[in-house]
């Protein structure tokens, strides 16, 4: 999570797609469900897209507007990014063996221009670097959530099975400034819901929020002798919808997110509560490498 010390925003963005085997399609929430069974080839799914998205790229569209109390548009003026997005799917910074899934950004536009190289990044824009959302679902990181049945519904007219999850270990927050912007992690302090497809086994929308409001204090800025302060986070709300995209020469299809949607209220900022939307679009393939044959 990225706020400002006068503003504050959620930063969260993933591009990916999960799968499992088709399953029989079930109404009756009491049905049990192989959970395990549907995390172990969703996490195969997973590893296997993160592997062929490196190769992919898009176009996002970010909103960022501050709210009225009952969480409607307050008419100020919005804030608008434009973003060439890939994956990237390396080795961690820290020496770990492990591959670790990011999301990294190319900025675009800023409200309709070109960037400048005077531009500052604003505190409530996404970063370059992002972690995937759901890199959460690869095998090794599993054993770090409880996974539950929830049930059917459907998704946009499809029949989806539902599954809940949650940190099984909650940290202790951790804030950074820089300047007037405040960067927090909360470790554990998350829960949400994922619907699979009950046909593909793709899933078709992921929601998360908080567990419960974190209070936290805001570091001084000494540099303009700004005391200590502190804030709460009283809601942080994201939710993620994919579509299928079709790709030629080769044929292949894939399911990607069409839209994240965040709503964050937080307590004694100067912008408490923010909608953030992203919108992505223009999906492509690129050559990532190659050699010449003689």
């Amino acid at each position: 999570m990225q706020l400002r010390a006068w503003g504050a925003s959620l930063a969260a963005l993933g591009v990916t797609a999960a799968s499992m085997a088709a399953q029989p399609r079930q109404t009756s929430r009491d049905v049990p469900a192989d959970v395990p069974g549907i995390l172990a080839r969703v996490g195969e799914r997973v590893e296997a897209y993160f592997t062929r998205a490196q190769s992919l790229i898009c176009r996002e569209t970010v909103r960022l507007q501050t709210l009225r109390p009952d969480l409607i548009t307050d008419g100020s003026h919005a804030r608008q990014l434009v973003y060439d997005l890939r994956v990237a799917w390396q080795a961690a910074a820290d020496g770990d063996d492990a591959l670790e899934a990011s999301v990294l950004r190319d900025i675009v536009k800023v409200n309709g221009r070109s960037p400048r190289p005077t531009d500052e990044p604003g505190c409530m824009d996404p970063k370059p670097v992002s972690p995937e959302p759901l890199a959460m679902l690869l095998p090794r990181k599993q054993s770090e959530y409880a996974f539950t049945w929830a049930g059917f519904a459907k998704v946009d007219g499809r029949a989806a099975a539902m599954v809940d999850y949650r940190s099984i270990e909650k940290g202790t927050p951790t804030v950074t400034r820089r300047n007037d912007c405040i960067s927090v992690d909360l470790p554990g302090h998350s829960r949400g819901r994922i619907w699979i497809d009950q046909e593909t086994g793709d899933v078709l929308r992921l929601d998360e929020r908080l567990t419960g409001m974190v209070d936290f204090d805001v570091p001084p800025d000494r540099s303009r002798r700004r005391p200590s302060s502190s804030m709460t986070i009283e809601r942080a709300d994201m939710s993620i919808r994919y579509r299928r995209v079709t790709f030629q020469n080769p044929e292949e299809a894939l399911m990607l997110p069409t839209s994240i949607d965040t709503i964050t209220v937080i307590r004694n900022s100067g912008a408490p509560r923010v909608r953030k939307s992203q919108r992505f679009s223009d999906y492509r393939r690129f050559v990532t490498e190659g050699r010449i044959v003689q």
